[in-house]
This record gives structure tokens, C-alpha cells and sequence, in this order.
């Protein structure tokens, strides 16, 4: 404790110790400059704090993984684009997953569509010869295996189509069918595969074209006959034959005599045509489509053969009356 008078007096009394005034305004003045230079330096600090605020501490620039140190610039836009790319891509993914399924309803075949498997159906009924087992035709059988028997072709001529509800075969009308069915198939494709019976119409024009081979010496350049029907009728006659007889081709159990001619270009342009079509439906099989072109050719030379030209249905004029 301090005694003693502040303001200026001569002596001053500390617990029994006399000191004079001059050394106790010093003493005082460093006592009072120490206290004030503590309280000074808390307040510059306070100060300080007030004006500046707290220390940042600095960023670092740059992560690191342990393998590998990556800048937050470059952390910051990979992160951005993993989630851009979810965003765009795994979130609808997810969305259209959840989302519940609707089974679209079986499209409803138009009426061309129908009409065309009909068609087609029709060509499967007529078959002659040995069946194949995906004939689709429950109550039809093989028919007709010993056409040709009669003629100088090893193989006979089974096979083919039957004209119409008889069991006559007759090559021109079967030739126009054979050309129509291909040229079908070469203009309308698509559609044909859309209703899945592409390969059904190839397979028609095939046994169809397998058949016309067979009635001329087709690995020939030139040729003197083409064979032009199987199977006979004669108006008004008794004798069983394909009128007569109305039976189903699997009981047939009458001769079927098989007609040659020695000129024809109706008959043979016909063919031709045939051919030459159908080698453009199996222009993907080189082989058979160039077996089909020979004959093509083979038949129009045949067609204009100047002591051929005479229609080959003057030989046959009941033929007329049928087509």
C-alpha cells in the first residue's frame, strides 16, 4: 500500500521509510508506464481483433489421396461432371427402369396381309410329288411320283404345282404364277419379310423352277421339245382321267400321259420369263441363279426359233378352253 500525497507534497511516509519526493515520482512513473504499456498492449490486440478480425488460416491448394495429388480446381470439376453424366444419363435409366412395363398389343395383320398368307396357303395345297415334312398342310400327302414315267427324263417329272381343283399340270399357266410370285418378291421384300413369309414365297418359287428345269434338257444351249403337261382329260370321255376322276391326288391310280411339243413360244417366252425372275430372287445363291439364267436363255432360243413359232396349244386344242 502507498501513502502519501500525490499532488505534490515534499515527504512521503511507506510503512516507516522515508523517501523524497523525487524518487517516488520516478518509482510511480514506472509503476503507472508498466501498467499502462500491460493495458496498452491488450488493447492494440483487442484493437486488433476488432479491425483485422481472426486469422485464415491458408488453404492448401491441392489434395491428397495417397496415390495421387489432384488440385481442388480439378477435384471440383470431375466431381461436377460425374454428376452431370448421372444426372443425364443414369438418373432416366433408373426412372425408366422403375417405372412399370406395358405389353404393347399384337398388331392387327390389315386385310392385304391376310389375303396374302391365304395366297400363299393356296400354292402349299397344290403341291405335287414328295412333300416336304414343313409343307403345313395336314390333309395333303405325296401325289403323283410316277409322273414322267413315260418320258426320257431320269428323274420323271414329280413335282410342281396342280393346275386348279383337277390334277392336271399344266407348265404354262404354272410358268405365269412362278414369274408373277417372283416379280412380287423382287419389288415388295420388305413387306413380305415384315409378315414373315419371305423365305416361304422363296421356297414356293423354288419348287416351282426346281419343276421347270425338268421339262427341258436345260443344261442344253439348244433344244428340239419342251414336255408341257402332265396329266389328260378328254370331254365327254368315259375313260378315267383328271375330269373324269374327281378324287383327291394322293388316290390317284390312272395313267397320266405326259404332253411334248416341238414348238411353242408362247409357252417357252413364258418360262423364260419365269426363270430369268426367279434369278433375281436367288441372286444370292450364285450357283442356282446362274442355272436358272441358262435355262432362261436355252428357252428363249428355243421361243425364236423361226420353225417354232407356232403356239404350242394347237397341238392340244382342248388346253384352250382351260386357260
Amino acid at each position: 500500500m502507498h501513502t502519501g500525497n500525490n499532488w505534490g507534497g515534499s515527504f512521503e511516509i511507506n510503512h516507516g521509510e522515508v523517501t523524497t519526493s523525487g524518487e517516488y515520482d520516478r518509482s510511480r512513473t514506472l509503476e503507472w508506464d508498466g501498467a499502462a504499456l500491460y493495458h496498452h498492449q491488450n488493447l492494440d490486440e483487442t484493437q486488433q481483433s476488432w479491425l483485422l478480425g481472426p486469422q485464415e488460416k491458408k488453404k492448401k491448394k491441392y489434395v491428397d489421396f495417397g496415390c495421387i495429388v489432384i488440385s481442388h480446381k480439378a477435384l471440383k470439376w470431375i466431381l461436377g461432371s460425374i454428376l452431370l453424366a448421372f444426372c443425364v444419363i443414369g438418373l432416366p435409366i433408373i426412372i425408366a427402369k422403375s417405372l412399370p412395363k406395358h405389353k404393347s398389343p399384337p398388331i392387327t395383320p390389315d386385310n392385304y396381309s391376310v389375303a396374302l398368307h391365304k395366297a400363299l396357303l393356296f400354292f402349299n395345297t397344290q403341291k405335287s410329288g414328295k412333300l416336304p415334312k414343313n409343307n403345313g398342310i395336314s390333309w395333303r400327302g405325296d401325289s403323283g411320283l410316277n409322273d414322267g414315267n413315260d418320258t426320257d427324263v431320269k428323274e420323271g417329272l414329280a413335282g410342281g404345282y396342280y393346275d386348279a381343283g383337277d390334277n392336271i399340270k399344266f407348265h404354262f399357266p404354272m410358268s405365269y404364277s412362278m414369274t408373277m410370285l417372283s416379280w412380287s418378291v423382287i419389288e415388295y421384300p420388305d413387306k413380305y419379310k415384315n409378315i414373315n413369309e419371305y423365305n416361304h414365297a422363296r421356297d414356293l418359287i423354288k419348287w416351282g423352277t426346281d419343276y421347270l428345269l425338268l421339262t427341258f434338257n436345260s443344261s442344253a444351249t439348244k433344244i428340239n421339245k419342251i414336255y408341257c403337261q402332265v396329266g389328260g382329260h378328254r370331254n365327254g370321255s368315259q375313260t378315267p382321267d383328271d375330269h373324269n376322276c374327281w378324287q383327291k391326288p394322293e388316290d390317284m391310280d390312272y395313267l397320266r400321259p405326259t404332253l411334248t411339243c416341238q414348238s411353242g413360244p408362247d409357252l417357252a417366252g413364258e418360262m423364260a420369263a419365269a426363270l430369268a425372275a426367279a434369278s433375281i430372287v436367288f441372286k444370292d445363291d450364285n450357283v442356282y441363279s446362274t442355272k436358272l439364267i441358262k435355262g432362261a436363255q436355252t428357252l428363249f432360243a428355243f421361243a425364236r426359233d423361226n420353225g417354232k413359232r407356232t403356239a404350242y396349244s394347237r397341238s392340244y386344242p382342248a388346253d384352250i378352253k382351260c386357260y
